[in-house]
């Protein structure tokens, strides 16, 4: 079977809220600390269009969903319309596969026709593969903002990594 990248819908919500949870509960990779319902997420998914800058991708195999990919809104000004947040989250069934390494691959020719000029995304720390992968697209570390989330009882870091899009 081939892997399909495709943007994310309405009927993709029930999978993408299980795997978003997976990380809320498990981990520190993001700083959620209480599951969602998938009501509670679609705005979220509704935040993210097929067009613009603001996109959720998915990795489709059998039908089944690999994990996701999407660029959302840096920060609400205006003068930040320009920046996005990126981020990747993968079944953890199906982490090591590829799915990451396709759906940034697809997410970056996007947002190259889409008036964004730099990604941007912020990385709690420790997560080696995650910094392989974003520097693997050509991000590079710009800072680190140390001991601002806590979750698990304890604080973590957070390294920002940014990179300039080209515009095709």
């Amino acid at each position: 079977m081939t892997m399909e990248i495709r943007p994310g819908v309405e009927d993709d919500l029930e999978e993408l809220t299980r795997i978003y949870n997976h990380y809320v509960i498990e981990t520190p990779i993001t700083f959620d600390v209480k599951p969602f319902t998938p009501e509670q997420r679609r705005p979220w998914l509704l935040a993210h269009p097929p067009s613009g800058p603001h996109r959720l991708l998915v990795a489709e195999e059998g039908g089944k969903l690999l994990g996701y990919a999407t660029s959302s809104a840096f920060r609400p000004k205006p003068a930040y319309a320009t920046s996005v947040e990126t981020s990747v989250y993968l079944a953890p069934e199906h982490v090591g596969r590829g799915a990451g390494g396709l759906l940034y691959t697809s997410l970056f020719e996007e947002l190259e026709q889409e008036d964004v000029h730099m990604a941007l995304a912020g990385i709690a720390m420790p997560n080696e593969p995650s910094q392989r992968l974003h520097e693997r697209f050509g991000f590079r570390h710009v800072g680190t903002f140390e001991q601002v989330g806590r979750k698990f009882g304890r604080f973590w870091d957070v390294s920002w990594y940014q990179k300039t899009i080209t515009r095709a």
